[in-house]
């Protein structure tokens, strides 16, 4: 079903929630909420993304909001804690944010950092894990390969269960993976499945052991479910930063895989400082419940966008559902 703008607007707001801790270079995380037949829905690409790839965004608060669930497989997804490219002495604050969770996906690779602040990070979350945790990196495009080679040699000491994204091209990440074969890392391809024009070509080219799924930027559950379906590697679920609004899709997704083997990047409301519900889908014991939330109106109300940037979503969301034809 394809709802007109008017019915999109009728119940969306904006709202403009501040972060725990600076996290992708924002302090505040700006997002559209709205209600569809199927419930809440939410439509969140971040600033800087153009129209075009924003319509992903809008098609997959659409099919959400609009759609039928798919058949669910499970009613709690085990997820995995964030560690933003913190100093190594905040890492035990921010892990206690996720209570229960067995897997952290540590930052690295920042602009303003150095391999040193990434090794004392990653060795401040295995000791604070302790043997059996598990690692995951995510360096978000952040190498070339020379830089991603010297990097994953020196932090695979620390049993990385996977590098996410180290190079930002398919054929990067193809050369790579060839080059830490014998380092039994696993690479994990985020950007060049979400970002393609062609999400399975990083497959068909071997260069990813792994790939990483997410609903909004990959046009809703179910044209996830088909790439996943697909693309004939194991998948992780994961999330942008959203709402609880938009961590209910993306558990949704992992709750409709039929296999899923690794914990999910689905508890990011805990680096939020707020959200739009009073139940917010926080880890519990290392994992968070699949169902649609309440949205509540004082929240909405609490955390409310100036009236400019309230003004600046709007006019995005008509622009993008123009795209959408």
């Amino acid at each position: 079903m394809q709802p007109d703008i008017e019915d999109l607007l009728r119940t969306a707001r904006v709202v403009a929630i501040p972060l725990a801790t600076r996290f992708r270079g924002i302090d505040v995380r700006e997002a559209l909420v709205m209600r569809g037949p199927s419930g809440w829905t939410e439509f969140s690409p971040f600033i800087e993304y153009d129209d075009a790839e924003s319509a992903a965004w809008l098609r997959a608060a659409i099919d959400f909001g609009w759609s039928d669930t798919p058949t669910l497989h499970r009613d709690h997804i085990r997820v995995n804690a964030t560690v933003p490219a913190v100093d190594a002495a905040e890492v035990p604050s921010v892990l206690a944010r996720f209570p229960g969770c067995r897997t952290a996906k540590v930052k690295v690779a920042e602009r303003s950092q150095v391999l040193a602040d990434d090794i004392a990070r990653v060795s401040a979350v295995r000791d604070a894990l302790g043997p059996e945790g598990r690692i995951r990196v995510d360096a978000n495009a952040g190498w070339n390969v020379d830089q991603a080679e010297r990097a994953i040699h020196a932090l695979a000491t620390f049993d990385l269960e996977y590098v996410e994204q180290p190079c930002a091209s398919v054929e990067e990440l193809a050369e790579i993976r060839a080059r830490v074969a014998d380092f039994d890392v696993p690479i994990a391809a985020d950007e060049s499945v979400r970002k393609a024009s062609d999400p399975l070509a990083v497959a068909r080219a071997g260069a990813a052991d792994i790939i990483i799924v997410k609903a909004q930027p990959l046009g809703g559950i179910h044209a996830a479910l088909r790439i996943a379906g697909e693309v004939g590697l194991p998948v992780v679920v994961s999330s942008a930063l959203d709402t609880s609004v938009g961590i209910s899709m993306g558990a949704h997704l992992a709750a409709a895989l039929p296999q899923l083997d690794f914990d999910c990047g689905l508890a990011t409301t805990a680096l939020l400082s707020g959200d739009v519900t009073r139940s917010p889908l926080d880890p519990v014991g290392g994992a968070i419940r699949v169902e649609r939330v309440d949205v509540d109106t004082d929240l909405l109300d609490r955390f409310e966008a100036s009236p400019e940037r309230r003004t600046w979503w709007l006019d995005r969301l008509r622009r993008t559902h123009e795209l959408l034809g």
